[in-house]
C-alpha cells in the first residue's frame, strides 16, 4: 500500500474517533467562540472531521505529484469520503442539527454512485472522481463543518450560513449524482 492509500485509510480510521467524541456523553462543558457558546465535544469533533477531510486533498496531492495513482486509490478515496460524510451527517441528524430528509437524499446518492462504481469495476472500468464530484465533496465538508461548529464562525451574518451551505451541498450532491449516472449510463444498458 502506497503513501496516498495509507493517508486515505487514516481518514477512515478517524471516523470511529469522531463518533466517540460526538456521541459519548463527555462532560467537557462549553466554550465561548466568537460570541456564541459551543459544546467542547462539538468543537473537538469538528476539528477531527476537518482534519480527516483535509486528508482527501493530501492523498490526492501525493498521488498526483509522485505518480502513485492506483485503481485501489481511485476506489478507496471516494469511499472514504462517503463514509466520513455519511457518519457526520447521521450524527448531525441525531443531534437535531440537520433535517433527516436532506441527509437521506445525500446518503442515497452516495450509495447509488457506489453501486454504479461497483458495476463499472465489474466491467473493468475504474472511474476517478471528476471536478463536479470534488465540488460536491467540498460543499458537503463546508456544510458539515459549519453545522458541527453551530454556525459560530458565521454568527455575525444575518442568516444561517450552515443551513445555506447544507442546501448548496444538497444541490451539488444531486447534480453530481445525475452527471455521474448520465456519463456512465452505458453500464446500466449493458448489464441487463
Amino acid at each position: 500500500m502506497n503513501l496516498p492509500n495509507k493517508i486515505t485509510v487514516s481518514r477512515i480510521l478517524l471516523i470511529p474517533l469522531f463518533l466517540i467524541i460526538m456521541l459519548y456523553d463527555f462532560d467537557w462543558g462549553n466554550m465561548h467562540l466568537l460570541g456564541a457558546d459551543l459544546p467542547v465535544t462539538h468543537f473537538v469533533g469538528a476539528l477531527i472531521f476537518i482534519l480527516a477531510s483535509t486528508t482527501d486533498w493530501v492523498d490526492g496531492y501525493f498521488a498526483r505529484k509522485y505518480n502513485l495513482v492506483t485503481n485501489m486509490g481511485k476506489f478507496l478515496d471516494p469511499l472514504a469520503d462517503k463514509l466520513l460524510v455519511s457518519a457526520a451527517l447521521i450524527v448531525l441528524v441525531e443531534l437535531g442539527s440537520a433535517p433527516s430528509w436532506i441527509v437521506i437524499i445525500i446518503i442515497s446518492r452516495e450509495f447509488a454512485v457506489t453501486g454504479l462504481r461497483l458495476l463499472l469495476a465489474g466491467e473493468g472500468e475504474v472511474v476517478a472522481a471528476n471536478m463536479l464530484g470534488k465540488i460536491k465533496t467540498w460543499t458537503q465538508i463546508i456544510a458539515i463543518s459549519s453545522l458541527l461548529l453551530h454556525n459560530t464562525i458565521f454568527a455575525m451574518i444575518p442568516f444561517r450560513f450552515d443551513m445555506l451551505a447544507l442546501w448548496v451541498a444538497l444541490f451539488f450532491t444531486i447534480w453530481s449524482g445525475w452527471d455521474y449516472f448520465a456519463k456512465n449510463s452505458h453500464i446500466l444498458k449493458n448489464s441487463k
